[in-house]
C-alpha cells in the first residue's frame, strides 16, 4: 500500500471516543470536547464527520485542539433531527469520528480581516487563534440575526486584542451596529489595506463579500458550507460548478471562486441530488 493510500484509510477509519465535556454557547449552539489524536493534529479550515450512533453522520468545522494532548472540540447548532440527538447527549457518550477532511487555510502575515456569520465564526477562530502571535494586526467582523446568537465573543476578544478590532454586527440591533456584517466591510475596504482577508457563513454572504473583494482587488480565502454526506468527495452532494466542496475545500481563493461565482449564493444540492436556490 502506498503512504498516500495508508494516510486515506487512517483518515476515513471510524474511531469511537467519548465526550469529554459539553458547554452551551447559546439556545442553539453548544460546545463538544472529546479526544481523537488524529483529530488533534488538523490544520484551521479542515472539517470532520461526527457520527452519532443509531441516528446519523454530521461534518462539523473544528474551533480547537490540544495536539499534544489529542483533545479537540466542535461547536454544533441544533438545526435538525441529528443535531438535536446530539445536543441531548452528555459527557460520557460515545460518538464516532472520521477525519480531518479537506484543506486548509492558508496562513498570512501582516493586517488580516476575518467575517464570520453564525458557526461560520468556529474555523475562523481556529485560524486566528494560529494566527494572532504571528501578525501585525487582526480584524474580525461577527454577525448574527440577534445579540444571543452571537458566538465566542471573548474568545475573539482576546485574538483581536483591541476593543475597535472587533466589529459586531445584528439584524435587530440588540448588539453591536444593526446591519449585516458586509456593511461595516465595504466601510473598512475603502478605509485600510489588507494582507489576507477571510470568511466562512451563509454563501449568500460569502457572495457579497467577494463582490466586495473583487472590487478592491485583496486576496480572499473563503470556506464554504454545503451539504456533506462522505467527506471524501464520493457523493456528489457538496458539488458546486467543477468542485466538490468536501474534497476540493472546504476553503477556495478569490481565483476558484471566480470560477463559480454564477453558481455561488444563487443555488445548491438537496438530500435528492436536485438542484434548489438557496
Amino acid at each position: 500500500m502506498k503512504l498516500s493510500d495508508y494516510l486515506i484509510t487512517k483518515t476515513n477509519t471510524l474511531r469511537t471516543t467519548n465526550i469529554i465535556d459539553v458547554k452551551t454557547e447559546s439556545l442553539s449552539v453548544k460546545t463538544y470536547t472529546f479526544k481523537d489524536k488524529q483529530c488533534a493534529k488538523a490544520k484551521p479550515g479542515q472539517f470532520l464527520m461526527l457520527w452519532i450512533p443509531g441516528i446519523d453522520e454530521i461534518p462539523l468545522s473544528i474551533l480547537n485542539t490540544t495536539t499534544e494532548k489529542g483533545i479537540i472540540s466542535v461547536a454544533v447548532k441544533n438545526v435538525g433531527n441529528a443535531t438535536q440527538h446530539l445536543h441531548n447527549m452528555n459527557p460520557g457518550a460515545t460518538i464516532g469520528i472520521r477525519g480531518p477532511f479537506g484543506n486548509s487555510f492558508t496562513q498570512n502575515h501582516g493586517n488580516i480581516l476575518l467575517i464570520g456569520g453564525g458557526t461560520g465564526t468556529v474555523p475562523l477562530i481556529f485560524l486566528a487563534k494560529n494566527l494572532s502571535n504571528k501578525t501585525k494586526k487582526i480584524t474580525f467582523i461577527t454577525g448574527a440575526k440577534t445579540k444571543n446568537e452571537l458566538l465566542f465573543m471573548d474568545q475573539l476578544s482576546n485574538v483581536c486584542q483591541e476593543k475597535n478590532n472587533l466589529i459586531a454586527t445584528t439584524n435587530d440591533g440588540t448588539y453591536g451596529l444593526q446591519c449585516l456584517v458586509t456593511e461595516p466591510l465595504a466601510t473598512l475596504l475603502n478605509q485600510e489595506k489588507f494582507d489576507a482577508i477571510y470568511t466562512c457563513g451563509p454563501e449568500v454572504m460569502v457572495k457579497k463579500i467577494f463582490e466586495l473583494t473583487q472590487k478592491h482587488k485583496l486576496p480572499l480565502e473563503a470556506s464554504l458550507e454545503r451539504l456533506m454526506r462522505c467527506g471524501m468527495g464520493l457523493c456528489g452532494s457538496c458539488v458546486i460548478g467543477k468542485y466538490r466542496v468536501c474534497r476540493d475545500g472546504t476553503v477556495f481563493n478569490e481565483e476558484q471562486l471566480n470560477e463559480i461565482k454564477e453558481e455561488l449564493g444563487t443555488s445548491k444540492l438537496n438530500f435528492s441530488g436536485n438542484k434548489i436556490p438557496i
